[in-house]
């Protein structure tokens, strides 16, 4: 599978694989998996076309594509992600809540997204930003949403629903690890781990 960029010392292109994985909320079981090489782009699991009015997902951040959320948004699917840090944006409303003490609790900020499409035409997304304090790890966590009514914490707190998945693959990593492959083949490397 062709990996991602070179080892540094080395220079030598190693290669890798990537487990894409859907998880409905209600079942916690993997619905659809996808094996693809580590360098392929995570977006092309997001469609739009099997989601119907009134899903939610939640995704991570390497699934943003303009036109599919837009997509989802005309199907009437919310979606929530984490931010990537170099997206533009406009600014239509920002909005910040503190506390008692005088700290940021969340900040909501209305915005738009812009992409020149194939055809000439541009495409205008409409989102939410919802930032809130993580206290674990003392940072600020940025969301995007197409959600525009919902309490902020209920967004954040669908996004913490995503880290299900993340569990799984810690739990599948620390408990059948990979040390070795029986096969070189293709094939054989997808057998091995779906076994």
């Amino acid at each position: 599978f062709k990996g991602v960029g070179r080892h540094p010392k080395t220079g030598k292109k190693k290669g890798g694989i990537k487990v894409h994985t859907v998880i409905h909320a209600n079942e916690g079981v993997p619905s659809d998996i996808k094996f693809t090489s580590a360098a392929t782009n995570d977006s092309f699991m997001l469609r739009p076309s099997v989601m119907n009015k009134g899903d939610i997902i939640a995704m991570d951040r390497a699934y943003i594509d303009y036109e599919k959320l837009e997509t989802l948004t005309q199907r009437e699917v919310m979606y929530v992600t984490k931010m990537k840090k170099n997206l533009k944006y406009n600014i239509i409303e920002d909005c910040m809540y503190q506390n008692d003490k005088g700290f940021m609790e969340v900040r909501i900020q209305n915005v738009t997204f812009s992409k020149m499409l194939k055809d000439g035409t541009i495409l205008i997304h409409h989102a939410r930003i919802i930032t809130y304090v993580d206290i674990k790890k003392h940072k600020l966590v940025s969301l995007l949403t197409n959600d525009m009514e919902s309490d902020p914490n209920e967004i954040i707190e669908i996004y913490h629903k995503r880290w299900e998945i993340e569990l799984l693959f810690k739990q599948i990593k620390q408990n059948f690890p990979l040390k070795y492959f029986y096969g070189e083949s293709a094939n054989a490397i997808k057998i091995q781990i779906w076994v």
